[in-house]
């Protein structure tokens, strides 16, 4: 059974737009992932995920090899 759960997380080192993109096409490679929709104008990512095949600390991680730091924004 999933567990399927909402966060926002802050993005910082985006540039441009297709920093952007490029986060939400590296998180969504990751199995677990149900969206991916990162701001740039924002500089946030709203992810959905199942919980039970990810934690929000392995999507943080993924984030950060893609050359970015993020951080949990609230508990929703």
């Amino acid at each position: 059974m999933s567990k399927i759960v909402k966060k926002k997380l802050k993005i910082e080192g985006m540039h441009c737009s297709s920093c952007a993109m490029s986060i939400d096409f590296d998180l969504e490679d990751l199995e677990g992932i149900i969206t991916a929709k990162t701001n740039y104008a924002k500089q946030e990512s709203d992810v959905e995920f199942d919980e039970e095949k990810l934690t929000i600390e392995d999507i943080i991680k993924q984030i950060s090899k893609t050359g970015y730091n993020a951080q949990i924004m609230g508990m929703n």
